[in-house]
């Protein structure tokens, strides 16, 4: 299957690279354009039929009547625009940073993170009392040259590195993050896509899902993908994962759709939003732009009505603020002209967002811990305890180290793998031996341990997985 009806591959949205819209936008005539600006004169006229005193008149304050954000996607290095910051300041409410918190951004190399332009997006966000979305953990694309580099055991421990350090660093700051982005192929098989990261094993999502929750517990968890419009193989495939997710309490908060548009919506794009949300996660709308054509404010108004006809669904966001902006050159697909001016579509979305009344969607916090009481640490140097995920053949393996009544510099960990088994890729941990008796020892970034506090590791395997106790000695 090629590019869906209303939509069409992606690019990385990076300064790097550019790729052809597969959905041409067709050329229109005289009559055409005339018919265009009639368009845009009756929608701006519309915002008089709007005007009760309850019409916030900006997109953020309008989003906000009901508990959601409108927000944009944004460059640091475009902050010092005066043009670009008014129209942010006083339109939305909620930001995400384009490029600046991506792998290559934020570790060019090995274990030497780098945060400013992350930083300045997330102070421009603090400044504004907006949200912040953060974009993206982990991608198979944009990744540094010494990540791509790597395969297997070593870039699954680099890539659950990389989620570890970046979402601590941004602990208690980000409101949502989008921990994995694109991991589904196109076409009709609803399949991972093939890349460095699904090679190191399929739970790799899993992982860097847990990861980024014990790193940051208050951040909502997202995945994130394009294509995903309308109820099809691709996002079929999605849902399905989410759902397996939940259902093992793999911790997921939210979906995020792209909606990088042609000129037309599809016709289930609501009834998309709302089964995903019926999964018990949210939904996004993480970077949508839409083709200009005559047809253009319509589709942004009839994405914004979904958002708000879906009580999970928590937010909007472009990509860019001016069709200058845009990384879809010539296609003019934002809400703002290259100088600044509001467009038909801007007005179509206010509108919108007014329409939706006052009703708040539900609480999209994070569930408190459960009450029960905390354990107290173990009463040797440390201990370690096993979660399973098993299936028939295989399994994987979650290994929790837990320090006593005294911080821990380095630990092991020593257990019993069943007659059959054998480890096929370790992360976050470096093992002896691979089938019996085996061991773990800590990487550079997780031997330590506050009292009391705990890391994991974990490990694949064919066969059966541990059912022992395993033991744990630190130092």
């Amino acid at each position: 299957m090629g590019a869906l009806p209303y939509g069409f591959f992606h690019s990385p949205k990076s300064p790097q690279r550019k790729v052809s819209v597969l959905m041409s936008i067709p050329r229109h005539g005289r009559s055409a354009l005339l018919a265009t600006a009639a368009v845009s004169v009756a929608l701006a006229a519309s915002v008089a039929v709007i005007g009760t005193a309850d019409a916030a008149s900006t997109l953020g304050a309008s989003a906000a009547q009901t508990g959601r954000y409108y927000g944009a996607a944004i460059a640091a290095g475009r902050l010092g625009d005066a043009t670009y910051t008014r129209i942010l300041t006083t339109e939305f409410n909620s930001v995400t940073p384009e490029n600046e918190m991506k792998w290559d951004a934020t570790e060019p190399s090995q274990g030497r993170f780098t945060y400013t332009n992350g930083d300045r997006i997330l102070n421009q966000g603090v400044a504004m009392g907006a949200k912040v979305r953060g974009h993206a953990l982990l991608w198979h694309q944009q990744q540094p040259s010494w990540a791509q580099s790597l395969s297997g055991t070593a870039l699954r421990n680099a890539a659950i590195n990389h989620v570890t350090q970046v979402a601590t660093h941004y602990k208690g700051k980000i409101y949502a993050w989008d921990v994995v982005n694109e991991a589904f192929a196109d076409g009709g098989s609803g399949a991972r896509r093939d890349s460095n990261l699904q090679r190191t094993g399929n739970d790799w999502i899993e992982a860097a899902f847990r990861a980024a929750r014990a790193a940051d517990p208050a951040a909502k968890l997202c995945y994130n993908d394009y294509n995903t419009d309308g109820v099809n193989a691709k996002s079929t495939g999605i849902y399905n994962m989410v759902r397996d997710f939940k259902s093992r309490g793999v911790p997921i908060d939210c979906v995020g759709f792209q909606s990088h548009l042609g000129t037309g919506l599809p016709g289930d794009y609501q009834a998309n939003l709302q089964r995903f949300a019926d999964l018990g996660v949210d939904v996004q709308i993480t970077e949508l732009d839409v083709a200009q054509g005559s047809n253009q404010a319509n589709v942004y108004a009839g994405v914004t009505r979904a958002c708000m006809a879906v009580s999970r669904c928590t937010g909007i966001t472009v990509w860019g603020i001016r069709d200058s902006d845009s990384w879809r050159t010539g296609e003019n697909p934002l809400l703002f002209d290259n100088s600044g001016n509001k467009k038909a579509a801007y007005t179509s979305v206010l509108n919108a967002l007014n329409a939706g009344g006052p009703t708040t969607p539900p609480t999209t916090s994070n569930p408190p811990p459960p009450t029960t009481s905390t354990p107290p640490p173990p009463t040797g140097a440390c201990a370690a305890t096993v979660s399973l995920n098993s299936w028939t053949g295989g399994y994987v393996a979650t290994v929790r180290v837990t320090a006593g009544q005294a911080a821990v510099s380095g630990w092991t960990v020593s257990l019993s793998l069943p007659s059959g088994s054998a480890i096929t890729g370790v992360w976050s941990a470096a093992n002896t031996g691979s089938t019996g008796a085996v061991s773990f020892r800590n990487v550079s970034y997780n031997g330590q341990i506050a009292a009391g506090g705990f890391t994991e590791f974990g490990f694949q395997g064919t066969g059966s997985g541990p059912t022992a106790t395993p033991t744990c000695a630190a130092g």
